[in-house]
């Protein structure tokens, strides 16, 4: 049975009017993230990123202080949960599209997310996102691709360009792993937390990464590939379209090791 999650509306709880507004103005930006202990891997880059967007879908930002309080309020003292943290507003509407001001904030709290499993297949789909450099809650593409992908018989869809220049998944961001040089494709995407994240463990310690385009033809040149997000810090990919990655799982397992080294931020 699929668990219902908690959700709560500018510190209470939310109603069935909140929630049908929320069913028929599909406009915002939103970000999610495990919490671990009563803390978050990355928790300023995940605020600092929903600010930039209402800033960019609103006209105004939330004050940091307040949102760590309602997320604070919603956890009422759990220390481990998975947290989806919403901006919207109910004043923005199709009649009014140019309203400007302070958005509300949505929380929904549900049990820890199980992050994907090792070996996923995925479809090769062309589509970029709109607006791909938000992390929003148009997501109606994105359930469309990974339906698509699924009853293909893959796991999951990954984005290419018309020319095959891969780009990101369909919830995650990719990277390939040359010998011991980890490649981030270069393409227009969402700039993952669990992707940046990554990035600064490897700088410090010193390991290998470029960002390069990468094609679909190119996918022969790596030892292996993975996933990653803030649910799943890295999944080995097994196969794209007919291409098979060699078992890769001790140099996934790294990435994961790096992410898993960034310390958690409380709340």
């Amino acid at each position: 049975m699929a668990v219902v999650p908690e959700l709560w509306i500018d510190g209470r709880p939310a109603t069935v009017e909140d929630l049908g507004r929320q069913a028929l103005v599909n406009y915002g930006a939103l970000t999610s993230f495990g919490v671990e202990a009563g803390g978050v891997r990355g928790l300023d880059r995940h605020l600092d990123r929903l600010n930039r967007s209402a800033v960019e879908l609103f006209g105004e930002a939330v004050d940091e202080d307040r949102l760590r309080e309602l997320m604070r309020t919603a956890l009422a003292g759990r220390w481990d949960a998975w947290l989806r943290v919403s901006l919207f507003s109910s004043e923005l509407t199709l009649r009014r599209p140019d309203w400007i001001g302070v958005p509300q904030v949505m929380i929904s709290v549900s049990p820890p997310t199980p992050p994907l499993p090792h070996g996923v297949r995925l479809q090769s789909q062309v589509h970029e996102r709109e607006a791909l450099h938000l992390k929003h809650v148009a997501t109606m593409g994105l359930l469309r691709a990974r339906r698509t992908a699924r009853l293909a018989g893959f796991d999951d869809a990954l984005f290419t360009d018309g020319q095959g220049r891969i780009s990101e998944g369909s919830l995650w961001n990719i990277g390939f792993i040359a010998g011991e040089t980890v490649v981030w494709p270069d393409a227009p995407m969402l700039d993952g937390v669990a992707q940046a994240l990554i990035r600064d463990a490897l700088d410090r310690a010193g390991s290998p990464q470029r960002t390069e385009v990468v094609r679909l033809s190119d996918l022969s040149r790596f030892d292996a590939a993975f996933l990653c997000n803030s649910a799943t810090p890295a999944a080995a990919i097994a196969a794209i379209d007919g291409h098979v990655f060699p078992p890769g799982a001790a140099a996934v397992q790294r990435i994961g090791d790096l992410w898993r080294s960034q310390p958690c931020q409380k709340i």
